[in-house]
């Protein structure tokens, strides 16, 4: 990923329109940037949309793909009309990335919108079309800050049908106007094949814009790849993402069903050094499409903290790629972990060391509700992968660590979960939320049986109805989102599950309370 270089300030009007019509060297491909009079199909076209994620105070992650070899210029800007630039950069679209491009923007001003336009030019020194995107800088005061999140996007072989709106979730979280989106994984269903047509149970017919890609199982890199091309052809998607920036994580389906790093792979097998080649290609699709910064620690890390101002934090975790390749079964003797030590480690060191008055957990999977491929094995006192999220919450109560929530999807319908120690088997640990909205565009599922380990009660919870079955079409209405509001005065939390059309399905309103704090002396033991 390209880093930026500061653009000359004080740019005036003229020099900025001359600027604009002149040519501009295009590093790395040989040729000049120049006007294009011919055919519009004859410039380098962004493939898609543009989109922008990991937004930090001073900081933003830009990504786009090209439809040919080109190189992608990113200008950005405080005022809608560019008057002025702030900060340019350029890095190269190329095959071996199937054209995808991303690049950090860093040196902006905090708490700031910033308009960002891009667009490609290609080896002959072509000048492709202008897009323009949009996203607010995290707050370096106490302001208020509202984000949605959900997750599931084109499961169960349903599609993109145009006659019934797309994927209208998104259009409705647009009107939202959100700071930003935590997607809580399943970006794509890599293990589902899109049919031209599903029949739904009113004897109505769903029919799915098809592309080839999307016709078989992923196993080739081609073929992920493709996934995460056929949801940039819904409207709504795109027309969101050039809004709303985005915290990406993912789930299984990015992969396989209930994937592990151990026992998914494929008949190609695994690297020398044990590594599914399958989930090798998953990956690299993953990082090439998603608006991430590069973790230097290791390529290919998901897990990171995104700091959002004085009043927020959120821990983007991965229950998929350091997990034990085994059920989730009651009574199995075997170790087993969901996050893995390092991970584990590394969260409860952020934690510590967070200043935030808001800690939000953005798990792919839920705790409490019981699934032979997340966390919950039934009621009784904590076993195997129980054993991680027993040993994490006890140390947040001993550091004094509060104010956390837990944001999740994966389960196919809307739920507030409040956990609380005295309806608890294991009882180290203090009350906190989970909330769990999805999916985003995909099949709608009943709601799941919780577990008493942590004792979770279920305050909410919607989704497929007795009659109904599971795998209910988008078309329904139920398919869901939440919202989260801190207000920047007295630091309240509310959180709203919402739907499709809009509608405030449940709302609870969570006072912040003082950490504890010995935190300090917490982390020598971590």
């Amino acid at each position: 990923m390209a880093i930026v270089s500061p653009a000359k300030r004080g740019l005036t009007r003229r020099q900025l329109l001359v600027r604009s019509a002149s040519t501009v060297a295009l590093a790395g491909l040989g040729s000049i940037a120049r006007p294009y009079l011919g055919r519009a199909a004859d410039r380098p076209q962004i493939a898609g949309g543009i989109q922008s994620g990991d937004v930090a105070s001073d900081s933003a992650v830009i990504w786009a793909r090209a439809d040919r070899a080109a190189r992608m210029q990113v200008e950005c800007s405080a005022v809608e009309s560019f008057a002025t630039i702030l900060r340019t950069a350029s890095t190269e679209a190329l095959p071996d990335r199937d054209f995808t491009a991303k690049l950090l923007l860093d040196g902006l001003p905090p708490g700031q919108d910033i308009f960002y336009r891009v667009r490609f030019d290609d080896r002959d020194g072509v000048r492709g079309e202008d897009r323009i995107g949009h996203f607010r800088t995290a707050p370096a005061d106490r302001r208020s800050v509202s984000f949605v999140w959900s997750g599931d996007v084109a499961g169960q072989g349903w599609g993109i049908d145009r006659a019934r709106g797309g994927m209208r979730s998104y259009r409705t979280m647009l009107n939202e106007r959100p700071d930003f989106f935590i997607h809580s994984g399943d970006h794509i269903y890599a293990d589902c094949t899109v049919p031209p047509e599903q029949e739904l149970p009113n004897g109505e017919v769903w029919r799915n814009i098809t592309t080839e890609e999307k016709s078989a199982v992923a196993h080739s890199l081609d073929e992920f790849r493709g996934n995460y091309k056929y949801n940039w052809l819904d409207d709504n998607f795109r027309a969101f993402h050039a809004e709303v920036p985005m915290f990406a994580q993912w789930d299984d389906h990015e992969v396989a069903d209930d994937w592990s790093p151990i026992g998914t792979a494929d008949a190609t097998g695994y690297d020398p050094d044990g590594t599914s080649r399958l989930v090798a290609r998953a990956r690299r699709a993953f990082h090439e499409f998603m608006p991430m910064r590069l973790m230097p620690e290791r390529d290919g890390r998901v897990y990171r903290k995104i700091g959002y101002g004085p009043l927020l934090d959120v821990f983007i975790i991965d229950m998929r790629s350091y997990r034990d390749s085994t059920w989730n079964k009651q009574g199995d003797p075997d170790q087993a972990f969901i996050l893995g030590p390092g991970q584990l480690a590394w969260l409860k060191r952020e934690l510590v060391a967070s200043d935030a008055t808001w800690k939000v957990i953005a798990a792919d999977l839920p705790i409490g509700l019981v699934s032979l491929d997340a966390i919950a094995l039934g009621d009784g006192p904590p076993a195997r992968r129980e054993h991680e999220i027993a040993d994490l919450l006890c140390f947040m109560k001993r550091a004094g660590i509060r104010n956390t929530v837990w944001l999740t999807a994966d389960m196919h319908y809307t739920a507030a979960h409040h956990y609380d120690p005295n309806r608890a088997v294991f009882q180290e640990f203090e009350p906190f939320w989970e909330f769990v909205s999805g999916p985003l565009h995909a099949g709608t599922w009943s709601p799941g049986e919780l577990d008493n380990t942590f004792g979770p009660k279920a305050m909410y919870q919607k989704g497929c109805s007795a009659g109904q079955g599971d795998n209910l079409a988008p078309c329904f209405g139920l398919q869901f989102f939440g919202r989260v509001d801190i207000d920047g005065k007295t630091g309240v939390m509310t959180v709203t599950l919402k739907d499709v059309d809009n509608h405030d399905l449940w709302s609870v309103d969570i006072e912040p309370r003082p950490d504890a704090r010995p935190g300090q002396i917490m982390a020598q033991h971590i």
